[in-house]
């Protein structure tokens, strides 16, 4: 899984002090008074997790520290994808909304944000931070509650959310420019400036890891957000605009608008103001705002069909079936970088898929917070996919199914750890992106072929190697066409390492040093002090 310690921050249950006030019997009549009225509000839901944990949900606009409604008074439902019930209603972000928030994010930018001093920035990511850590339990409980993963991915999330904004509150110190001696009588220099107002778009899969992506490189090189989270999982992004506002950002630096790709996203893409566009989600839908943005600076972290290769050298195959299943079915199979293709050197793919069936068949699935490894797809477009996709593959590919590719229930998108065998590169559902859990695996003769194979994809995101020889992993790692290659492991992330893809998984990086240039402008200064020069 993304593979990181949780026991530090899990200790206890951690609630705000005035969510776990508004239960109190003991809590003061005024303070009572007032978290009721906000409770009558439109902008605030009081919420009971299946954990036990009670708090508020903010369900309005984050715009300039403060929650907010809609231009139109539009909202639209949240559904937990485990029984397919109504959890709140939101407010939805539209055009003159989206106008609003632009509008403060460049006010603050050019009075303020673009020149604050670098600790003042470090102070608010590392407060921040400590709030997250502080309410991790609750972050986590409210992540899964929305979007159906396991609790204790959840929690995984969580802790990185908190590293990362760590990792970048270190940086905003750091950065530089070059200086260059090229010419007698000049002295040449570069900086890196910030861009003004980045639109952040992203993805239901992993929300809050996502808010923090796109969020800390544009916080650290000083530019200003408008944050558009996925419709199908905006609560726990939503609560961390109270998290934003406690930790001390200036009004305006950061603004969170659920709502609709058509509407609001569209009118971030095309806003004159909003300068960078970050965009995590579906090629086909990258397309479409690339055309919307023009020429604005952009990254785009895209979908994958990422291959895994497993060669004979691999003498612990038990180690190898606990990574593959941890790349095809952490978090549903719904990660970008999924390993929905493995290649096994045929001396060892008898073996292999007698203890890949095994395993799959004694994997925990089901409701996010009774201790699953994975639990229900995020919603139903994604569900419907899925199974479609399952169905193709027995129809018209013909794979041999090894084991799942059934529905669990009759309510909710659960769906079985599914793995096809006998697969081969012309299969559609080997080719094209699924999003779910389900495994295409496929034999080799020789490491060569395997390399061809694993290459012979649209997309660029991610690979994995498997082979005790090292002299073979450094290799094969050097000629995968991947953005990131894992080698004995997989989905094994670090804030200090750049993720990106080639070519139909995108461009552009999040995390690392690298993301930080995707969120700068370079600008070259040039003087000329050659005393010699007529005047």
């Amino acid at each position: 899984m993304l593979r990181t310690k949780t026991q530090s921050l899990f200790k206890t249950p951690s609630t705000r002090p005035f969510v776990q006030g508004l239960f109190n019997n003991n809590a003061t009549s005024s303070s009572s008074a007032t978290l009721f009225m906000r409770l009558k509000s439109s902008l605030y839901s009081p919420i009971t997790l299946p954990n036990g944990l009670k708090y508020t949900q903010p369900t309005g606009l984050f715009i300039n520290n403060e929650f907010v409604e809609s231009y139109h008074g539009k909202t639209f439902e949240v559904i937990n994808p485990f029984n397919e019930e109504t959890i709140t209603k939101v407010q939805e972000a539209r055009e003159q909304d989206v106008e609003k928030a632009v509008s403060v994010a460049k006010h603050v930018f050019e009075t303020e944000w673009k020149n604050s001093k670098p600790e003042f920035r470090a102070q608010c990511l590392n407060k921040l931070a400590d709030l997250v850590e502080e309410n991790a339990e609750l972050l986590a409980s409210i992540e899964s509650y929305d979007n159906g993963k396991a609790l204790s991915s959840s929690k995984i999330d969580v802790e990185l959310v908190a590293k990362y904004l760590r990792y970048g509150a270190g940086w905003c110190d750091k950065l530089t420019g070059k200086v260059m001696q090229n010419q007698p009588g000049n002295f040449s220099y570069t900086v890196r400036e910030p861009l003004g107002v980045c639109g952040l778009l992203s993805s239901f899969n992993f929300p809050l890891m996502f808010v923090s992506w796109k969020l800390v490189p544009a916080l650290v090189t000083a530019n200003t957000c408008v944050f558009k989270p996925s419709e199908h999982t905006p609560l726990s992004t939503l609560y961390f605009g109270e998290l934003i506002k406690k930790a001390g950002f200036p009004p305006g630096v950061v603004n969170f608008l659920p709502g609709f790709g058509k509407y609001c996203g569209n009118a971030i893409c095309q806003h004159k103001d909003v300068k960078k566009v970050s965009f995590t989600g579906s090629g086909p839908t990258a397309e479409k705002i690339l055309q919307t943005c023009g020429i604005k600076k952009t990254t785009m972290e895209l979908g994958g069909k990422s291959a895994s290769i497993i060669t004979k050298n691999a003498k612990d195959l038990d180690k190898v079936v606990a990574n593959v299943a941890l790349g095809i079915f952490f978090n549903s199979g719904e990660v970008c970088c999924a390993g929905s293709r493995v290649y096994v050197q045929e001396d060892i793919y008898d073996d292999f898929l007698n203890r890949l069936k095994i395993y799959a068949e004694n994997l925990k699935v089901g409701n996010a917070f009774d201790d699953p490894f994975y639990g229900p797809l995020t919603n139903k477009a994604q569900f419907d996919k899925t199974m479609h996709y399952i169905d193709v593959a027995k129809s018209s590919d013909k794979a041999t199914l090894l084991t799942g590719g059934q529905r669990i229930g009759n309510e909710g998108y659960l769906v079985q750890p599914t793995v096809f065998s006998d697969a081969n590169n012309e299969m559609r559902f080997v080719k094209e992106e699924i999003f779910g859990p389900v495994l295409a695996v496929s034999k080799f003769k020789t490491v060569e072929e395997a390399i061809k194979m694993a290459n012979n994809t649209e997309y660029g995101l991610a690979a994995g190697v498997f082979t005790d020889d090292i002299n073979e992993a450094l290799d094969v790692s050097s000629r995968l066409e991947a953005g990131t290659v894992w080698v004995n492991t997989y989905n094994d992330f670090h804030p200090s390492l750049p993720f990106g893809g080639h070519a139909m998984s995108g461009f552009g990086s999040e995390m690392g040093e690298e993301a930080l240039h995707c969120y700068t402008a370079v600008k070259a200064v040039k003087i000329n002090f050659d005393s010699s020069l007529k005047k």
